[in-house]
């Protein structure tokens, strides 16, 4: 089928090229990857996890897709290129039956829309016409090794505007709590935004959120999307704050970690309070994650999450660490999933 398409015209160093808009069936269908093999190719191994979590986030009422997908097509495999009668503004005549442009960026989301049944879109796209095997792979390593990730806590952050519940809003709201409240053990003690601003700040909030996440799910986008379908939660009884979290009871998990970590702080005040010890920051709050579903579940046996609770079990991790000389500092526990996971056993053993 003979399709048209208007394209605007775009100027910059590297030369002219066109943007414009397309269905995304049609995206799909006209598209394809050339990947990198035997110095042939400029793309490389598709991602099936990356393809899976573009097509569940396609479920997502609200998905969007607003940067282009750059594509490479040859001049002779179009109808028609000419210029209409606004200025800088072009028509592009084609068949979309036959596959005519090689992706050079955004091949994962177009597997990933092409995986998701009943998905239509209009997609952005840039396109550049007869480029060399050379020039395809400068505008595909310029993409790619300028692009830099934005850090997590001003990720997290933002979901603060989000009138939406979800897991990460859920955890930002606690993290952004336990840094305000003088209650807090954590008072001051977040970098928001990824900041440090105090000397007592070791710990991101983007860390603390992601640790945190733990607890109520692996699959926070996932949830996302189903409460904004107006799907119900799964229960799933490996994570011990999910059905607080389903049940909006955000709350008591505030009040769980209240108690918990400031247990931790009492018990080990010159740990918490010095920078000098590893227990504020990754090593020490990553072991203190880990090892709470296991006394959370201790607690709730004896229908005690109370404080004191979470007190007497550290104090008798405290006595473990005297009676076997270790210290809470990066020599004696050293840093890394390893120590927190050594950690983690020894307030692991107080059950």
């Amino acid at each position: 089928m003979i399709k048209k398409m208007m394209l605007i015209e775009i100027n910059q160093p590297i030369g002219c090229f066109y943007v414009g808009k397309i269905d995304s069936r049609d995206l799909v269908d006209i598209s394809k990857v050339v990947r990198r093999k035997n110095n042939i190719g400029t793309q490389r191994e598709l991602q099936e996890t990356r393809v899976k979590e573009i097509s569940k986030y396609c479920e997502d009422p609200d998905a969007t897709f607003p940067t282009p997908v750059v594509l490479a097509i040859n001049s002779d495999e179009i109808l028609e290129l000419k210029e209409s009668s606004i200025n800088g503004i072009f028509e592009m005549s084609y068949n979309n039956e036959v596959i005519i442009a090689e992706i050079l960026d955004g091949q994962h989301r177009v597997e990933g829309i092409k995986a998701t049944t009943g998905f239509e879109t209009e997609m952005m796209i840039a396109v550049m016409f007869d480029l060399t095997a050379e020039e395809k792979a400068y505008v595909f390593s310029t993409i790619n090794s300028n692009q830099k990730k934005v850090d997590k806590s001003l990720i997290y952050d933002l979901f603060e505007v989000s009138e939406e519940r979800s897991p990460y809003k859920t955890c930002h709201e606690i993290a952004r709590i336990m840094n305000s409240s003088e209650k807090s053990p954590f008072y001051n003690r977040l970098k928001m935004l990824g900041r440090k601003n105090g000397e007592m700040e070791f710990l991101s909030q983007g860390t603390f959120v992601t640790y945190l996440m733990r607890m109520i799910t692996n699959t926070p986008q996932e949830d996302m999307i189903n409460i904004k379908n107006g799907k119900k939660i799964k229960e799933n009884s490996k994570f011990i704050f999910r059905d607080y979290f389903a049940n909006q009871k955000d709350n008591i998990i505030l009040k769980i970690l209240l108690n918990y970590f400031s247990a931790a702080s009492e018990v080990y005040p010159k740990e918490w309070n010095s920078g000098e010890y590893i227990l504020t920051k990754t090593t020490g709050y990553g072991a203190l994650i880990k090892a709470l579903p296991i006394l959370y579940k201790e607690g709730e046996r004896i229908s005690d999450l109370s404080k004191e609770f979470f007190i007497s079990k550290f104090n008798k991790a405290k006595e473990i660490m005297i009676q076997d000389g270790i210290e809470l500092t990066s020599t004696h526990i050293g840093s890394g999933e390893q120590a927190q996971n050594y950690l983690a056993s020894i307030f692991k053993n107080t059950v």
